[in-house]
């Protein structure tokens, strides 16, 4: 099973880029998310939002999958749009600057574990079995009959008006 994630138009030259992305081809995504954490260049964090992003999308696709088991297949910086200006030189000359930007593709690959190597988040229990007293049980099986007395507050209201228009 496999899961992919693109950031588009990260502000960073795809060499770079490219540097860290050799540190975590091929590993496991708890080594390459332990990888990042520590390595010094910035793109570094980008980076690892897109490992985390392509594993949540993994999650999602599979619904139950084992994270452990899962390794970055494919890491790619591929050339996005460069911007192009230019710097103001002597004698009225001007350098042009390139400013370089990159896709990130990450693609991770794990397989769904089967149900006989599923361990269960927590182990469930049966029931246990209340013994119940006989009123409880009396009440709960027929339920009382409503009486005259809970009736509305209006129909006592009109039931009183009644019983005094008929002593008048």
């Amino acid at each position: 099973m496999e899961a992919r994630a693109i950031a588009r138009y990260v502000r960073v030259t795809p060499r770079k880029v490219d540097q860290v992305l050799q540190l975590i081809r091929g590993k496991r995504v708890d080594q390459v998310i332990e990888i990042l954490d520590f390595t010094p260049k910035h793109v570094a964090r980008i980076i690892g939002k897109v490992v985390k992003s392509a594993v949540a999308n993994a999650v999602v696709m599979e619904g139950r999958i084992n994270v452990e088991h899962m390794r970055v297949k494919q890491a790619v910086a591929q050339a996005g749009p460069t911007m192009k200006r230019f710097l103001p030189r002597a004698q009225g000359r001007a350098t042009p600057l390139l400013k370089r930007t990159c896709h990130i593709l990450i693609i991770v690959e794990g397989d769904a574990p089967t149900e006989d190597e599923t361990p269960s988040r927590r182990q469930r229990r049966a029931p246990a079995k209340v013994a119940v007293p006989a009123k409880v049980a009396a009440s709960v099986a027929a339920p009382a009959k409503p009486s005259a007395r809970a009736a509305h507050p209006a129909a006592k209201k009109k039931s009183a008006a009644k019983s005094k228009s008929k002593e008048a």
